[in-house]
């Protein structure tokens, strides 16, 4: 199957200035040379903890934040080579929910004219159906059509990013990257909007590109998990294979730290030491080596490449599946 969506090589870097006249003195590598897939109809989770990259990662595929290297082909077209018109275009196809649903809605419109906003944006407003659409979105969103009339310090937070949802698909999108659109979210909301987004997939053949730092919520809606470290993807596997099998020690420190008895079963809890060093000044070699309690000489002086194991599981480690050792 052709992928809708291919990045290859992809790096984003912010130069760091110092002194008065604000030279750069170096660079924050948030995303240093990432590869991925996302086929149709598929929802692909990206997974990390916070500082490792996944936020500017789904920023750049929508084109709010520029690379400095690499490619981003949606339907086998480089999007980083486009115009602003056809950048313009493109966003019809590609939609992104943000993590705020506070700071992502203008708090001077209203519900209405938020889930126009993209249409107008795009030309496609129509005084003739937008009422009715608007009401079709609200429903489809699981929210009253009355809320229309109201602006977004009335709504509650899960309301609001319901909102922000709807805004999404009016627009038809084929791809929707979701970047942590339950973290915000009080825990008895984030059950009903995951489960609000799988029913929305199901129904309208969307494809999903959803980003957390939670490993459970990650396999309850993903067909497969990208496992991302300081800029970089560590894994790639199915759900099923991520939770039952890791095989990057990472990605067991992560698995091993997930509050679900379904997932933690049979594991014992590894503890990570140290903190998430600098993208700035990262390590040789391996970037997890610093915190890794397996790691070795190797790790320090060759970085592991992202190869296939068993069942098109992709993992960069020397040591692969050494850690298997921490189930009980």
């Amino acid at each position: 199957m052709t992928p809708l969506l291919e990045v290859r090589g992809l790096h984003v870097h912010y130069p760091v200035q110092s002194g008065i006249l604000q030279r750069v003195i170096g660079q924050v590598r948030a995303v240093d040379g990432v590869d991925l897939e996302v086929f149709p109809g598929e929802t692909l989770g990206l997974v990390g903890e916070s500082g490792c990259g996944k936020s500017t990662l789904s920023r750049a595929l929508v084109r709010l934040v520029r690379p400095v290297a690499g490619e981003i082909r949606f339907d086998g077209r480089d999007i980083l080579r486009f115009d602003r018109a056809a950048t313009k275009r493109m966003r019809r196809d590609i939609q992104i929910i943000f993590q705020d649903p506070v700071g992502s809605l203008n708090p001077r419109l209203r519900v209405r004219d938020l889930v126009l906003e993209g249409r107008r944006i795009q030309g496609l407003a129509d005084r003739a159906t937008d009422a009715a659409l608007v009401q079709a979105m609200l429903l489809k969103v699981g929210l009253a059509p009355e809320l229309a009339a109201r602006y977004p310090h009335e709504l509650s937070g899960g309301q609001r990013q319901r909102i922000g949802i709807a805004r999404t698909l009016v627009l038809h999108p084929r791809l929707i990257v979701a970047d942590e659109p339950v973290s915000a979210l009080d825990v008895s909301i984030q059950s009903q909007v995951l489960n609000l987004l799988v029913s929305l997939r199901r129904e309208l053949g969307l494809t999903y590109l959803f980003i957390a730092h939670n490993l459970a919520v990650i396999c309850y809606i993903a067909d497969r998990v990208a496992v991302m470290y300081l800029g970089k993807i560590v894994e790639v596997a199915t759900s099923r294979d991520i939770a039952a099998r890791p095989l990057h020690p990472y990605t067991v420190a992560l698995l091993s730290a997930v509050p679900d008895a379904a997932l933690r079963r049979r594991r014992n809890r590894v503890r990570l030491e140290g903190e998430l060093p600098s993208p700035i000044d990262p390590p040789s070699g391996c970037r997890f080596r610093t915190r890794c309690p397996i790691a070795q000489p190797v790790c320090a002086d060759t970085e592991p490449q992202l190869v296939p194991q068993a069942d098109a599981h992709l993992v960069a480690c020397h040591f692969a599946g050494a850690m298997g050792g921490t189930e009980r």
